[in-house]
């Protein structure tokens, strides 16, 4: 749940790389950086449909050659909860960065689009420092979430 503390500036896009907004991306890609992560991966019809009916996502992508970096995609009931699903980067030493772009960007919607509603999060544990910079706390007053799997 993100706390109301989050005054964050947004991290630096690098050069050669596109952060983009619910534009179409590989179903096939996103399933691979989430294995390379070691998160569960999608039947590719039901991600396909989770894409659709979420509120917006975001992919981070290097230019040349075009490869999928950084994902999340957000689901909303428009009123009260936001919820970032499937937050993830690629492995290695600017993962971190990657992500903070991802999780930052997102928060920045969703506060411009759906003001007043809580955010939450469903994230890998490597995904935690970014989180906590970004203003997230831990199970706030012991609120533990619940997940349903694609």
């Amino acid at each position: 749940m993100l706390g109301l503390n989050s005054a964050n500036k947004c991290p630096q896009i690098p050069e050669g790389f596109l952060l983009l907004r619910s534009e179409l991306i590989s179903i096939r890609k996103i399933n691979r950086l989430l294995s390379r992560c070691n998160q569960d991966t999608h039947q590719p019809r039901k991600l396909e449909l989770a894409l659709k009916n979420s509120d917006f996502y975001l992919t981070l992508i290097r230019k040349t050659p075009e490869n999928l970096v950084g994902f999340v995609r957000v689901t909303s009931d428009k009123g009260l909860n936001a919820n970032l699903w499937d937050l993830v980067a690629e492995p290695g030493d600017q993962q971190e960065k990657y992500m903070s772009i991802i999780v930052f960007k997102a928060i920045e919607i969703i506060r411009r689009e759906l003001p007043g509603c809580s955010i939450s999060v469903a994230a890998p544990l490597i995904s935690l420092d970014s989180l906590k910079a970004n203003g997230f706390l831990l199970d706030p007053n012991g609120i533990k979430t619940m997940g349903f799997r694609l």
